[in-house]
């Protein structure tokens, strides 16, 4: 029987069998060694090192020419990077790299400055005796010109495999260069013709992402709109908006509605400096390695399981230890021993993936002694970051590798997160968030945060992605998610007007950058409380926005810490695919959640497992963290920046006013009085028809407050219930007056009027 041979696996872990120096140990010896190495090298150069130094030095010379004086600087450099925490690791092909780049060096020294060389003091001043035996075979074959070509073609093709650098590399750099230049340039031509009317701070001269490639749908649609004759664009200018608004009201209420939508300036994106986030990284501590994968194979072994160990790949979380099973061996028989394996290893839990997807290996993922952060930070300044595809990617974190992954909400195209309390679930959202913020201007993205618990979101208050306060009550999110359902038909209309399918074929033949349509990305904290109140009407608009708001730029964020059937139901699975699972504590709430079990054996912290249409199976994943005081700063440096744009937004006229404003924390009581309401009534009654927009041009007040306007003035009968995308009918006065103001008997009616309504209400 197996358990006969028990004793037999901890043999390999007696005293006598382990090695006498850890890992951590044995790298600390070989920083200090590198570090003496170098200091002894600087000081030979300098003469500070006695003969010895002298012979160390013109041995260094005879060897590498000039470039002698570079060795102790790379020693120490060597050294400074290893004693960090989160120190590199070098491969194979990285020391190739570098050992071929300098070995191209010295030859393009020794070819250039002492070809014909035959003495140690001429081939110290050239290239040395490396640099001689690598460029004078070369030379007599092809020559001194061609040599120079192959041997800089060689230093470059080390320093890609050495840095694990490209072109596109490159090609990023020269556009950052060409961007902090232009900005800077931009900077001081407006510092020296700026006005006293200027309030658009200027912007920042450190770039905080590789500048964006210009789509081409869009290069298109501006080389288009460039080549149109002038009478194709709007008839007046911004200055001539706001006269014709000022002005009596000659023109249709329909014209006066859609002037400032096309005439508002278009607001830019934000520059959020990558300072603002933390770049402390820490290191995971994985313990010994190599015992471990000795352990996990002379267990399976005591099973009569023979494997054949493979790679180790340490991630910020866990370490993979890979094997692969001999022949016949049955990959359930190896997936039962997960607690076997957790007492042989002393810990837990542990997870077996098998087999591991795209090989023919199973992955024994181990937890580390010491976990390491995911830095907000590193995602954003990662290359698959930098290459997105879409301004609507999301950081998610690292995997067990240690590489980075992201994901693009347009592709998802919702996303559902589940996670028990403390396991890192409002920390991912926050990070999406903020996410979204770098990338997107106020015009470009629109979020509508609900937030029940009051806890995460409010912060979030005041910046100008916002399309609404943060909304805290379970009432109001129904009617949010009914308006978003409003909305999106609204723009399925535009869209089959336009005869474009998706958003962005939509946005890139607006020639006209405020008719374009932003982004919509509405993100749920806590669905339980909402399924609680009112579940069908909340899983009824959940399911509608996930089957049809894809196409018209409307996403879904959808979280809860309760994964339960009655509030993630079967008709919200199957519409959102993506889905994030934090550490639960069943594996029945696992499979609510992915439909299979795992986030059960999850540790908390951010360790997740994410799954999308696009995985054959849950990738294990470290989330991305960012701190409450990052993401404070992030928030305040969008308050300072924001710029205030007086005109209709282009969801001013959507059914979004009721809900928004009232009741809300904006300042402003309940009750129906406000100082401006008699010259509302006036500029209604002028133009005909309302509008939020129109009061906010008018009376040069906010949205807010406007808003709260057409609602008292709404409750009063003095306009009619809003329709859709139309501008209110006026229902308390006749037709437009004069130039200037009312005639007598229409300001007798509508005092009478106003005093019949304030009765009323009474």
């Amino acid at each position: 029987m197996p358990r006969k041979h028990a004793p037999k696996p901890h043999r390999g872990s007696r005293p006598e069998d382990r090695p006498m120096l850890s890992p951590e140990t044995r790298h600390s010896i070989i920083v200090v060694a590198l570090f003496a190495c170098g200091a002894v090298g600087v000081l030979a150069f300098a003469g500070g090192a006695g003969r010895a130094g002298v012979v160390i030095a013109d041995a260094l010379r005879a060897l590498f020419g000039l470039a002698a004086y570079l060795v102790p600087l790379v020693l120490l450099i060597l050294a400074s990077m290893l004693v960090r925490e989160d120190r590199p690791q070098f491969s194979v092909l990285q020391i190739i790299g570098l050992s071929l780049t300098a070995a191209s060096i010295t030859g393009l020294l020794h070819l250039e400055l002492h070809a014909n060389a035959t003495t140690t003091s001429d081939l110290a001043r050239g290239g040395g005796y490396l640099g001689a035996a690598l460029a004078m075979p070369l030379a007599s074959l092809f020559g001194p010109v061609a040599t120079g070509v192959l041997l800089i073609c060689g230093a470059l093709i080390g320093c890609f495999l050495g840095f694990h650098l490209s072109f596109d590399h490159l090609r990023a750099a020269y556009r950052t260069i060409a961007h902090v230049l232009r900005s800077a340039h931009l900077a001081i031509l407006a510092f020296r013709y700026r006005t006293p009317r200027t309030t658009q701070t200027d912007a920042p001269m450190a770039a905080t992402f590789t500048e964006r490639p210009v789509d081409v749908a869009e290069r298109a649609a501006t080389e288009s709109e460039e080549e149109e004759p002038e009478a194709d664009a709007p008839a007046s200018s911004p200055s001539a908006t706001s006269d014709t608004a000022a002005a009596p009201a000659a023109a249709s209420a329909a014209d006066a509605l859609a002037a400032p939508a096309r005439k508002r300036p278009r607001r830019p994106r934000i520059e959020i400096p990558l300072t603002l986030l933390s770049n402390e990284i820490g290191k995971p501590m994985s313990g010994d390695v190599r015992a471990g994968q000795e352990i996990i194979r002379r267990t399976l072994e005591q099973f009569r399981i023979n494997v054949e160990m493979g790679d180790i790949r340490v991630g910020p979380t866990v370490t993979q230890y890979s094997l692969r099973p001999a022949e016949g061996v049955k990959l359930s028989r190896i997936t039962a021993l997960q607690n076997d394996l957790a007492l042989a290893l002393a810990a837990h839990p542990i997870r077996i993936e098998a087999p591991i997807p795209g090989k023919s290996l199973v992955g024994v993922e181990v937890p580390n002694q010491r976990v390491a952060v995911v830095r907000l930070r590193e995602i954003f300044e990662s290359e698959a970051f930098q290459k997105r595809s879409s301004n609507l990617t999301v950081a998610l974190g690292k995997d067990v590798a240690g590489a980075v992954w992201t994901a693009d909400i347009t592709r998802m195209p919702h996303c559902l997160v589940a996670g028990s309390t403390g396991s890192g679930k409002s920390v991912m959202l926050n990070a999406m968030i903020i996410s979204l913020l770098v990338q997107n201007g106020p015009d470009d993205l629109r979020l509508l945060l609900v937030d029940p618990k009051r806890v995460e979101f409010p912060v979030y208050n005041g910046i100008p992605h916002l399309l609404t306060p943060v909304i805290t009550d379970v009432k109001k999110t129904v009617q949010a998610l009914k308006w978003a359902l409003a909305e999106m038909d609204r723009r399925f209309e535009l869209l089959a007007g336009a005869k474009k399918r998706d958003l962005g074929s939509y946005n890139a033949t607006r020639r006209d950058e405020a008719d374009r349509l932003p982004y919509l990305v509405i993100v749920i904290d806590e669905l339980a409380d909402l399924m609680a109140v009112a579940a069908n009407e909340v899983e009824a608009s959940i399911i509608r926005l996930a089957q049809m708001a894809r196409a018209v730029g409307i996403h879904l964020i959808v979280a809860t810490q309760r994964p339960s059937v009655d509030v993630i139901t079967g008709l919200i699975k199957a519409n959102i695919t993506a889905r994030i699972a934090f550490a639960v504590a069943s594996s029945i709430d696992s499979r609510t959640i992915l439909d299979q079990v795992g986030a059960e054996r999850l540790l908390g912290r951010g360790d997740m497992l994410f799954t999308s249409a696009e995985l054959s199976k849950p990738k294990r994943l470290q989330g991305a963290f960012v701190a409450d005081q990052e993401i404070q700063r992030i928030v305040e440096h969008l308050r300072e920046h924001s710029m205030p744009v007086d005109g209709g937004d282009a969801l001013d006229e959507s059914p979004i006013v009721v809900f928004t404003e009232r009741g809300s924390s904006d300042g402003l009581d309940d009750d129906d009085a406000d100082d401006l309401l008699p010259e509302a009534k006036e500029v209604l009654l002028q133009a005909g028809k309302g509008s939020a927009s129109l009061l906010q041009r008018r009376l040069k007040v906010g949205y807010a407050r406007a808003a709260r306007i057409l609602d008292i003035l709404e409750r009063q009968g003095f306009i009619g219930p809003a329709d859709g995308a139309k501008p209110r009918e006026v229902l308390g006065g006749g037709p437009p007056s004069t130039a200037h103001g009312l005639t007598p008997d229409q300001e007798d009616g509508e005092m009478g009027e106003e005093e019949e309504n304030d009765d009323r209400m009474k």
